[in-house]
């Protein structure tokens, strides 16, 4: 991860703590993280994108998913990799969350690039991830085909799970808001 203070940013949950880097590039943002499981409990982190994307060869096994992007008024948008629910009417193939575990005391790295705005790159951006407990009556069918083994989780996390958000990143000072 990059050294530079200003562009780095930590966050502490319950029981695991985010350390996040933003950079822009081009009109897009680079996001490289880590994240530890500073609890006695394993944990799972839906950083894996949906069993859909898997399927339809959007979205190779094991690698980070396309985060969900919401734009807010006066330039900001906020990118998401949290467990979602399951949509009503249920589709005939459900975007089933993917998750991956993080045993206590363990850590992961990952990063991702987005530029895909709907408007204009924004002025401010925000990364927000959903982390659950890992229960094994709700992770099912595990895939190690990828870089990294991952679970379908049931959508009943979409209800649970904690979600860790950076501060506001600036896109024209590469820096956060304090």
């Amino acid at each position: 991860m990059l050294p530079s203070d200003s562009a780095r940013a930590h966050v502490d949950g319950k029981g695991v703590a985010l350390e996040a880097v933003l950079a822009r590039e081009g009109e897009g943002v680079r996001v490289d993280y880590r994240i530890r499981n500073t609890g006695t409990v394993p944990l799972v982190v839906f950083d894996r994108g949906d069993r859909h994307a898997v399927l339809t060869r959007r979205q190779p096994s094991g690698a980070v998913g396309v985060p969900a992007l919401r734009e807010h008024a006066g330039m900001r948008a906020t990118l998401s990799h949290v467990a979602r629910a399951l949509p009503t009417p249920a589709p005939t193939v459900p975007p089933t969350p993917l998750a991956r575990r993080i045993a206590p005391g363990a850590h992961v790295d990952a990063s991702f690039g987005f530029s895909n705005w709907f408007a204009s790159t924004p002025a401010l951006v925000q990364w927000c991830v959903g982390i659950g407990i890992a229960d094994d009556a709700r992770l099912f069918s595990s895939d190690d085909s990828g870089d990294v083994e991952v679970w379908q989780a049931d959508f009943g996390y979409a209800d649970d799970q904690q979600v860790l958000c950076t501060p506001w990143f600036d896109m024209a000072n590469g820096t956060f808001e304090r």
